[in-house]
């Protein structure tokens, strides 16, 4: 009998568990309390966080392994996904951030300028996912599933981005092109059109490229479990998990008035550990502008990202749980200790100096139709090729030779 078919694994579920009941209790409550205390729109978005993790980990969608993949072994199904994700919130975003309001709110794109400082810190993030092992959304919601190796990640990430934040206003010196949208360029419907033939290349490329190495498009593996089981405890389609990202950042976008980001409050959480031990920040020009001290003056509940990412940890915990996957080991070799930290230093400076992540930067910068979006995916892209051949010096992987012949 098959896996796919064998009604043991269909009917026996994983009991919740402590850190599950724990989490949910964390999503039920901080809800509740942040909407009491900082407004509803506050406790929705932490729901909103939780909802995200949910999706990330059960969909384990992960930019990372996605460019991991094609980039090693010419495999292209997640990037093929990714562009779904992109051509939904395209057309989902565009309308509105044309005309500037959304459900009677006003909604801008993360529009940012395109430059030196997207080029090098892209790069350096690309370099960072690959070592360690995750990208922004990546990172949170592995750790929070329950991955120990991660929260080292997590640690150094935080410590980049706040690294990020002491030079920051060098970077912003360097010659750069003025923010730019394609919903500005060729407004809402141009804009999308030209976003989905580039998506549908994109898409087109990797099909001729898994095709030439493999002979065949990859299937997805089949499913252990079966309708509201498989949706409650996962594995999901990575298809579904595209589209639920793709609505949750129109859902933020709607209660924001912008789209989801994820690394500016690892900055934020730095530079408060900072002042903790003594260092203050506030001398650094990037916290001297009005909302970057507002948020630093204020409690890290008070600032939307933060709360978001917190409910992306909450959610990952829970849905692992829900998974019967919930077992942290703190057995890890020193060389991928070495690895996490590298790379989440890479990772968190990068983020900064080029105006997000994968998030911020390429789904939602893409989803805005921002040029630096473009040119960050570009410079990242790049950034992972040399990321995954530095790969086996850290970890027990073969060394990667990139393959050129059919």
């Amino acid at each position: 009998m098959s896996i796919a078919s064998s009604p043991a694994l269909e009917t026996r579920q994983p009991p919740l568990g402590t850190p599950g009941l724990g989490a949910l209790v964390v999503l039920v409550l901080g809800t509740l309390l942040l909407g009491y205390y900082y407004g509803p729109a506050q406790g929705a978005l932490f729901l909103v966080g939780g909802a995200l993790g949910i999706a990330l980990y059960h969909a384990a969608f992960g930019f990372t392994s996605a460019w991991r993949v094609f980039i090693m072994d010419g495999r292209g199904r997640g990037l093929r996904v990714q562009m779904i994700l992109l051509a939904i919130a395209v057309v989902l975003f565009f309308p509105f951030l044309a005309s500037g309001t959304l459900f009677g709110h006003e909604v801008k794109g993360s529009v940012s300028p395109a430059g030196i400082g997207v080029l090098v810190g892209a790069f350096m993030f690309g370099i960072g996912m690959q070592l360690g092992g995750g990208c922004a959304s990546g990172t949170l919601f592995t750790a929070g599933g329950g991955n120990a190796r991660m929260l080292i990640t997590l640690f150094f990430f935080i410590v980049g981005s706040v690294l990020g934040t002491v030079n920051f206003d060098w970077w912003v010196s360097l010659p750069s092109l003025p923010p730019t949208s394609l919903v500005q360029s060729f407004g809402a419907i141009g804009g999308i059109a030209v976003s989905l033939i580039i998506f549908a290349a994109i898409a087109a490329l990797t099909v001729v490229v898994e095709k030439r190495w493999h002979g065949s498009l990859e299937k997805e593996a089949p499913s252990p479990r079966r309708g509201f089981s498989r949706f409650l405890r996962g594995p999901w389609p990575l298809v579904l998990g595209a589209v639920a990202l793709a609505l949750l950042n129109f859902v933020t976008l709607s209660i924001v008035g912008r789209p989801w980001g994820i690394t500016s409050a690892f900055a934020l959480w730095g530079a408060k550990g900072a002042q903790i031990i003594g260092i203050d920040p506030t001398a650094w020009a990037y916290w001297q502008t009005p909302a970057n001290a507002k948020a630093l003056a204020d409690s890290v509940f008070a600032d939307i990202t933060s709360v978001m990412d917190f409910g992306i940890i909450a959610g990952a915990m829970l849905a692992s749980s829900l998974a019967g996957r919930f077992a942290p080991s703190w057995d890890i070799p020193l060389r991928s200790v070495l690895a996490a930290v590298i790379g989440g230093l890479l990772l968190g400076y990068g983020a900064r100096i080029a105006y997000g992540c994968n998030i911020g930067a390429y789904f939602s910068g893409i989803s805005s139709g921002s040029l630096h979006g473009y040119l960050w995916a570009v410079a990242a892209f790049a950034g992972n090729v040399i990321g995954v051949r530095l790969r086996p010096y850290f970890f027990f992987e073969k060394k990667v030779l990139l393959r050129t012949d059919g």
